[in-house]
């Protein structure tokens, strides 16, 4: 049996009331289109790089706005609601960047905070240190959902294919990556390395982007995907505008990818060996 899932394409700003507004309506479209799995990107709740202005806006997980708008619409609409992510105040005085998982009937099924910190430098003078902000996850999930066991990711984890590769050896079906990627980086990667994530583990990848020029100045690629697991593009926005994209998620299909395929059953343990190239001139003389 399958189900509908949407990503849900937004525009984040500096006010969380704005985008709990911006969540809600494009939540209630994609349940008009049937889905039962519903996707925010990555800091849903606010993109601010103000730390001091984030800071002040901040609440702990149980009294966040944005947190709470969403348990709202996984009751309301009886969806699955994956809220990509929003910054919350830690007990310890840090920062999770976290994602929140709603069951239908709006109980907290399940937490993921990002691991992987955007410490980058790119050209054009474009700069980001999350871990100045940001505190990094220490553990990675996978949760049933809708009969399907799910992995989670968030943005920059991405390039980590291991975190996938775990995943997917615990059973999960469908891998998510809400994320806010620049536009410079999604140019160049966004639509090969989800690809590649989806291929190499042989399960679906949903992935809900932020989009367009934001109130911080900041301008993130869009192009929200679903890709079936032999690697197929089979729903995307188009650009970086504010949308909802839905797609049939059939479960059965990883399971079919991966007998074609079975690399996750084919893999080695193996030693990695280092040679001085003085010795292998040796040894070809």
């Amino acid at each position: 049996m399958g189900f509908k899932a949407a990503a849900l394409q937004m525009r984040s700003g500096t006010e969380p009331a704005r985008n709990i507004a911006s969540m809600r309506e494009l939540a209630r479209d994609a349940k008009a289109q049937g889905a039962r799995y519903l996707q925010t990107p990555e800091m849903t709740g606010a993109l601010m790089r103000d730390r001091d202005a984030l800071r002040a806006i901040l609440q702990p997980a149980e009294s966040d706005a944005v947190a709470a708008a969403a348990k709202e619409l996984a009751q309301e609409l009886g969806v699955w609601f994956h809220l990509g992510s929003t910054a919350i105040a830690r007990p310890d005085g840090k920062v999770a960047n976290r994602g929140f998982l709603f069951a239908p009937d709006g109980a907290l099924a399940a937490t993921y905070d990002k691991i992987h910190m955007f410490d980058v430098d790119l050209d054009k003078g474009e700069s980001w240190r999350e871990s100045s902000t940001y505190e990094p996850g220490r553990c990675g999930l996978v949760t049933e959902i809708e009969g399907a066991k799910f992995g989670f990711a968030i943005c920059y984890d991405l390039r980590f294919p291991q975190l996938f590769r775990a995943e997917a050896l615990a059973g999960a079906e469908v891998l998510t990556v809400p994320a806010a990627f620049t536009r410079q980086t999604g140019e160049a990667h966004w639509h090969v390395l989800l690809r590649a994530r989806a291929i190499e583990n042989g399960a679906w990848v949903i992935a809900a982007a932020q989009g367009g020029v934001h109130e911080d100045g900041r301008e993130t690629y869009g192009h929200s995907l679903i890709i079936d697991p032999w690697g197929r593009v089979v729903a995307e926005a188009d650009g970086d505008e504010p949308g909802v994209v839905v797609a049939e998620i059939d479960p059965a299909q990883s399971a079919a990818a991966r007998a074609k395929i079975p690399n996750l059953k084919n893999a080695r343990e193996f030693t990695l060996e280092q040679v001085a190239a003085e010795a292998v001139r040796g040894a070809a003389s």
